[in-house]
């Protein structure tokens, strides 16, 4: 090859311009899939939830805003759960924690602030004691045997908590457990996981 001749330029062909209609449509077919995929994890996998009330201080706060888990969830004791409220009248979710599951018998020691499970006594430091009062009782006296397909729920605040010690909310229905609470998302000083 003569290093002296010029090759001659590759002919530039131009890129074709995208119709404005064309663009704005591959625009919304990626918002419609968002919103998509954002409508499934929330029917499927989890849900956002507000603390209402403060029946679960001091582990949770008034207005505390919480990701809740739901996909293939079965409670267990310990966890705090989002339960439907429309049965009980409230307007947001009841926030709660699990202490029993079916076939478990819980018993109350008032004075000693003391819940025992099949005779095991429950080691609860989150628990919002009262110095120099009883923990608020219960209806159903020495001793509560959960029933297939229920769970026994109580806050964590004991003596400002309405749940599964009155026989007016009495245990829930597992069908009516939205999930298990996985952290809490605001406010942001508060955020991360929750146990």
């Amino acid at each position: 090859m003569d290093p002296t001749a010029v090759s001659s330029p590759e002919p530039v062909t131009a890129k074709p311009q995208k119709n404005v209609l064309t663009e704005l449509y591959e625009w919304v077919e990626v918002f419609a899939a968002s919103i998509a995929v954002v409508f499934l994890l929330f029917v499927f996998v989890g849900r956002v939830s507000v603390v209402d009330g403060k029946s679960m201080t001091n582990t949770l706060q008034d207005g505390d805003k919480l990701f809740v888990w739901q996909l293939f969830y079965r409670p267990k004791p310990g966890d705090i759960v989002v339960c439907h409220s429309d049965l009980f009248g409230f307007g947001e979710p009841l926030v709660k924690r699990v202490i029993a599951t079916a076939g478990q018998t819980i018993t109350l020691d008032t004075d000693t602030w003391t819940v025992r499970v099949d005779g095991v006594a429950l080691d609860e430091p989150y628990v919002l004691r009262v110095a120099g009062r009883a923990m608020h009782g219960w209806s159903y006296g020495e001793s509560y045997t959960v029933p297939e397909g229920y769970v026994f729920v109580m806050g964590d605040n004991r003596n400002g908590s309405w749940d599964s010690r009155d026989v007016r909310v009495g245990p829930i229905k597992e069908q009516y457990v939205v999930g298990k609470v996985v952290f809490r998302y605001a406010p942001l000083s508060s955020f991360g996981k929750v146990s």
